[in-house]
């Protein structure tokens, strides 16, 4: 690293200081780097002291860069260091970046639009239909003591949609090879799986999984994002073109020698586990990322089926508005990571923006790939979750007001703490069975996670 470096201040848009960390610059450029098939990190330091000498020159401790400064400086060292791919890769993502803080600005709720139409309108209908299409109804029914009700004909709903996937999946016969369950975190695809499986297993059609966590590269290859953690949100984290040459071999029938992961050394060990797949067998993957074209690109469509996942809640509050799906995901992360993980809902909260950031450049795009998409938001979740949530959210908000850098998760705690106390509370939720979806968050399923 840059040793002799005496810029210490950065001026963000917002106007903003911050302390100046040049790792965020060695990251950028690495990151650009590995979208165009690079991984050298040798280099990507090479080139980030190149612009620290520059800013070191042009500015100083009294009159500090801001950052378009030095997204400019860094796409000067770039080309003229002639690595021309990187700086186009670079110059893309900025624009990229600029075009959502544009966008942010002008609404408030960013659109799926890539949804297909039919299915929200699909969804909406079948809201108001059964009377949940706003919170004063559902209130209502907690009120006339009619919860069980409402769980029963939400999880009624929710399997008819997994049984329709699942007859779309037999009826590719034998073409069916590959089947993608991708979807946002916390959107319900471990539980969605396990009952496609069982259907398909009842047709006498079953799935081998090809767990693509064990394809991540070491960590000391892994990009970072701007904050400088470690990014495991990127399908670039993933080795990406030997998961395209697996499935390939497993679908000529062949054997292939599946990595291993090690999270606690961020490190692929040697030993491999072999994979086979016997006639009849599909390969399943389970992934935030199963949609995104580098994933699966190369294989044939004829031969896979994309089952992707989301919170398509048709929900309504007191201002007329709908309710936020990623709120809805959101929350349930919050439960889950509290319950299972260790994490307090504040850090979870506090994390939520590197999810959101990756959703919308990594699987948003891709949901009009999709073969089928199902809903898995629960109408009678969010008095559950009010629940479970409640009194912790009291808590840190007012720590996350008085802190300038944690903005984003202060407006998100806020509305979410508002979206809560809109609903009635459910103290006794035993109704929910235990192969309920929502299980997969709250605990008590009979599926092992």
């Amino acid at each position: 690293m840059y040793k002799d470096n005496k810029i210490t201040k950065v001026i963000k848009r917002s106007g903003i200081v911050v302390p100046f960390a040049q790792e965020r610059i060695l990251n950028a450029i690495y990151k650009a780097a590995i979208a165009t098939g690079g991984r050298n990190k040798k280099t990507a330091e090479k080139l980030s002291n190149k612009v620290i000498d520059i800013l070191n020159k042009c500015f100083s401790p009294a009159n500090p860069p801001n950052v378009e400064d030095i997204q400019d400086i860094t796409e000067e060292v770039l080309i003229e260091s002639g690595h021309s791919k990187t700086a186009k890769a670079f110059i893309l993502y900025r624009y990229d970046r600029i075009k959502e803080r544009l966008e942010k600005g002008k609404r408030t709720v960013v659109p799926f639009d890539k949804v297909p139409y039919h299915r929200i309108y699909h969804i909406l209908n079948w809201a108001i239909d059964n009377n949940v299409e706003r919170i004063s109804k559902v209130n209502e029914i907690i009120k006339q003591d009619k919860f069980s009700q409402l769980v029963e004909i939400s999880e009624n709903k929710y399997q008819e949609e997994i049984e329709t996937a699942a007859k779309m999946m037999l009826e590719m016969e034998d073409n069916l090879k590959v089947v993608i369950v991708a979807g946002p975190s916390s959107s319900g695809k471990t539980t969605t799986t396990i009952k496609t499986s069982e259907i398909l297993k009842q047709n006498k059609k079953n799935f081998v999984t090809l767990n693509v966590d064990n394809y991540f590269y070491d960590l000391k290859l892994h990009p970072k994002d701007e904050h400088g953690d470690y990014d495991f949100e990127t399908p670039e984290a993933l080795d990406l073109e030997l998961i395209n040459k697996h499935i390939h071999q497993l679908i000529a029938g062949k054997e292939v020698a599946v990595p291993s992961y090690n999270f606690k050394t961020g490190r692929r060990e040697k030993k491999t586990s072999p994979l086979k797949l016997n006639p009849g067998e599909i390969i399943l993957i389970d992934s935030l990322h199963g949609l995104h074209k580098k994933m699966t690109g190369s294989i044939d469509s004829s031969n896979k089926f994309n089952l992707y996942i989301e919170t398509l809640l048709q929900m309504k509050d007191k201002n007329n508005e709908f309710i936020r799906w990623t709120d809805l995901r959101l929350l349930r992360r919050m439960v889950r990571d509290s319950k299972y993980r260790s994490y307090n809902p504040q850090m979870t909260i506090e994390h939520w923006h590197y999810v959101r950031s990756s959703e919308l450049r990594h699987i948003i795009p891709f949901v009009n790939t999709a073969d089928y998409v199902i809903n898995s938001a629960m109408p009678y979740e969010l008095p559950v979750m009010k629940n479970l949530l409640s009194r912790n959210l009291k808590g840190f908000i007012n720590t996350l007001k008085n802190n300038v850098t944690k903005q984003d998760a202060y407006l998100r705690a806020t509305r979410i703490k508002q979206l809560l106390e809109s609903f009635s509370s459910i103290e006794d939720f035993s109704c929910i069975p235990s192969d309920s979806l929502i299980r997969e968050f709250i605990g008590g399923s009979r599926y092992k996670y």
